[in-house]
């Protein structure tokens, strides 16, 4: 597997680390644990030699060099993908390594993996995570406009792939009508969710570890970037502060030193509700299912996701999420099943949502029940097969474009995770 900017060790909520880094390291070890022998390449941040970290037996993590050895914004990587590339082909010539599959996560990745099958004559698989025309379609400001150099890259990565994977069949139709996807190439698998992780823990239980006092609790999980719409949900708070309500906020994620985070941070205090909204930074994995416990409610007000990963392991945990009727949001949760669906954008919708969840714990009950029901179809041993039958689906088809005559080992399949 390909992911150059995405490594599935970072840290969640720090910097571009976030739902595709969980997908690909979760995916990897599901592969591994029905027989797959997975490669991640992921782009070295730190100085030394190639580092190499086995994540379960059969699949590895190694950190390729490209630009500087420091982290780098993700939109001024692609200046240093031909060395991304050649590194990863040295690395495979060095270990007399010969791969079956190559699977690209995001357009810097399918930049890579595009070349990769030409060079080694063997099929790839892409996978978006997020895709520059839509985040076009709902930018706040030109500076959060994804450049033509994107466009025009996705466009030859949809081209070029064997296979792509779509979350849903709203991402399904973006690809086909944005950027002319031939349908037949499309497959759609949802993205998982560790069930033995993120599983219901009592709210008492909970809150005494993390040491939390009585709630009510809203819970927002991610990273702070604008199409997050955390701003819309602050306001959303404000306004149930003012009608007499109790209610918490609590901010799971994300640079507390970025300008964005100062930025929110400045607005709570200009709201005086610095006893309300309380901003906790990035914290462990592990951590993670207590905080979706200890919440009354989990809210995703995003105006762009393409799946909602957070609202998936709040299901699990058996928390209702409110979250914009965006993108796949609108198909990871269930209108009045797991938890509601509002306007993206629209912060009296997301307030109202919030106090009818708050208001009433039959409906809380009924909506974490369902939740969990939901959130255990999407098991990443699921996932991992359903992506498995893609792989060999995808190499039965190698002699159209095998030009070396590699030899396809569909019972060993060997895969380079782009």
């Amino acid at each position: 597997m390909i992911s150059v900017h995405g490594c599935p060790l970072a840290r969640l909520g720090e910097k571009d680390a976030g739902g595709m880094n969980v997908y690909v390291r979760e995916l990897s070890k599901g592969l591994g644990r029905l027989g797959v022998q997975v490669d991640v390449f992921t782009r070295c941040q730190s100085l030394g030699p190639v580092e190499i970290t086995e994540l379960v037996p059969g699949v590895r993590v190694i950190h390729l060099a490209a630009g500087e050895p420091r982290w780098l914004p993700k939109n001024e990587l692609f200046a240093f993908l031909p060395q991304f590339l050649h590194h990863l082909d040295d690395f495979r010539r060095t270990e007399h390594l010969r791969y079956d599959v190559v699977h690209g996560h995001y357009w810097l990745s399918g930049w890579v993996a595009t070349r990769l099958r030409r060079m080694w004559g063997v099929p790839f698989l892409q996978m978006f995570h997020t895709l520059g025309m839509l985040k076009n379609t709902v930018a706040r400001s030109s500076a959060e406009m994804e450049p033509t150099l994107r466009i025009a890259g996705e466009r030859d990565v949809v081209a070029a792939a064997d296979r792509l994977i779509a979350a849903n069949p709203v991402e399904y139709d973006h690809l086909v009508d944005l950027y002319d996807a031939d349908p037949n190439k499309i497959r759609i698998v949802p993205c998982g969710v560790d069930i033995d992780l993120f599983r219901p823990i009592p709210q008492l239980e909970a809150r005494r570890r993390l040491g939390l006092d009585e709630g009510p609790y809203v819970l927002f999980v991610g990273r702070l970037e604008p199409l997050k719409g955390l701003d819309i949900l602050i306001d959303a708070i404000a306004m149930l502060v003012g009608r007499g309500s109790a209610v918490r906020l609590l901010v799971v994620g994300g640079n507390l030193d970025g300008e964005l985070a100062q930025q929110l941070q400045a607005r709570v205090r200009d709201l005086k509700l610095a006893e309300r909204i309380h901003f906790l930074g990035s914290i462990e994995q592990k951590e993670l299912p207590f905080y979706y416990a200890a919440a009354d409610v989990c809210t995703m007000p995003s105006f762009y996701e393409s799946f909602g990963m957070v609202a998936i392991e709040a299901m699990a945990c058996g928390t209702p999420v409110i979250a914009s009727r965006a993108g796949g949001l609108q198909f990871t949760v269930r209108d009045n099943q797991t938890g509601f669906l509002v306007p993206p954008g629209d912060a009296a919708a997301l307030a109202a949502a919030i106090d009818t969840v708050l208001g009433d714990s039959g409906l809380r009950r009924r909506l974490g029940e369902g939740a969990v029901v939901v959130a255990r179809s999407y098991s990443w041993q699921h996932v991992s097969r359903a992506i498995l039958d893609i792989y060999h689906e995808t190499t039965g088809h190698l002699e159209a474009i095998n030009e070396d005559n590699v030899t396809i080992r569909q019972h060993d399949l060997c895969v380079s995770a782009s």
